[in-house]
This record gives C-alpha cells, sequence and structure tokens, in this order.
C-alpha cells in the first residue's frame, strides 16, 4: 500500500514537473508575439487619433503619480497612463497622444488614447479596451459618437440626452448613459493634464 503511495506520487510529481516546464516553454514561445501585438494596438491608437504625426516618443516630464495627484485633486477617478509627443518629419512637437483609462464605465475600466494639438484642439479619442455591454455602451467606438469630440477645443465636455446646443456638449448613447459620460470624463481628464501640464507645447 505504502509503495503505491509513493509511486502515484511519484508519477503526481513528474507530471507537474512535466506540465511547468510545458508552461514555461508555451510562455516564452508566445510573449514576444504578444507584446508585438499589444505594440502595434498601441501604435495604431496613436495613429488614429493623430494623422498628421510623422511619429511619436515617450513625454519625458509625465509622472505617474504626479499625474495621479492632479486628476484627483481636479475630482477624476480617470488614470493617465501614458503620454507620448505626437512629432512631425523636423522633430516639432505637434500635439499630444494621452492614454487613459476611465474607471467609471457601466461595466468596466476603458482604455483609451485621446489626441490633443499643441493649441488645445481635441483630435479626438481611440479605444484600445473596452468591455462595455454590445450593443449599448460599446457603441463609444462607433464614429457616430466619437466623432463627436472631434476637432473641437472646449475647456471640458458635458453629456446631454438631446441634441447638442453648445459646442461642449456631448449627445448620450441611448441606453448607455454610463458609458458616455466615462468617455466624456477620460477625455476632460486628459484635458485637465494638458492644460496643467503640457499647454503651450514644446520644440525639439
Amino acid at each position: 500500500m505504502n509503495k503505491k503511495i509513493v509511486h502515484d506520487a511519484l508519477i503526481l510529481t513528474a507530471f507537474t514537473l512535466v506540465l511547468g516546464l510545458v508552461l514555461g516553454l508555451v510562455h516564452d514561445i508566445t510573449k514576444e508575439p504578444i507584446e508585438a501585438a499589444e505594440q502595434a494596438k498601441t501604435e495604431a491608437a496613436y495613429r488614429a487619433v493623430f494623422e498628421s504625426a510623422d511619429s511619436f516618443r515617450p513625454y519625458d516630464g509625465y509622472d505617474k503619480e504626479e499625474a495621479a495627484a492632479l486628476l484627483s485633486e481636479a475630482g477624476y477617478l480617470d488614470e493617465i497612463t501614458d503620454v507620448e509627443e505626437a512629432l512631425d518629419a523636423s522633430g516639432n512637437v505637434l500635439g499630444y497622444v494621452i492614454t487613459v483609462i476611465a474607471k467609471d464605465g457601466s461595466q468596466a475600466n476603458i482604455t483609451f488614447s485621446v489626441g490633443i494639438t499643441a493649441e488645445g484642439v481635441v483630435n479626438g479619442y481611440s479605444i484600445t479596451d473596452i468591455a462595455e455591454t454590445p450593443g449599448l455602451g460599446d457603441k463609444a467606438k462607433n464614429e457616430e459618437f466619437y466623432s463627436q469630440f472631434e476637432e473641437k477645443q472646449v475647456d471640458s465636455f458635458t453629456v446631454v440626452k438631446q441634441q447638442p446646443a453648445a459646442e461642449e456638449e456631448i449627445e448620450a448613447i441611448s441606453g448607455a448613459t454610463i458609458t458616455s459620460k466615462a468617455m466624456a470624463n477620460g477625455v476632460n481628464a486628459c484635458l485637465t493634464y494638458y492644460k496643467t501640464v503640457l499647454k503651450g507645447g514644446t520644440q525639439a
């Protein structure tokens, strides 16, 4: 009986070791392709909100903790995770791409990048991660909604349930007011960061 227990334990141990080795190899094999795919998705988001840029580079002045403190003081739940300078072919700064996590979606966090010119004009946003309700909140990915933010220079955006009557008003997605507000708040958080930290632009 004891021999059988030892035998079974050895088999289980060997199986566990082999399985761990296989999983480790699979992780190593898939790690680089996954990272490459994520990088491609991120760069596509940058391009979507700053088509005129020749290239992008990280903004040296970005500090995660300072950004968090700034947004918290302004009353936002959102988190800015990355700030990129959008450059022309000569290396001059055309504006910025700010990546934000909106934490007040109806289902989960929403991650998207916002393009803002050096003059403070919002180019628009591009979503990289969203899990809102299909047919409702996920319509934030649709041009009908996101185009309302494009080519506008305002202090902040406000969500309304009727036809917008002012430049800063955004008509909510029908049945998804929470998602609509989460998107507007995220863009507003980026505008707050722009006005406080980036306004005026820099030259390379």
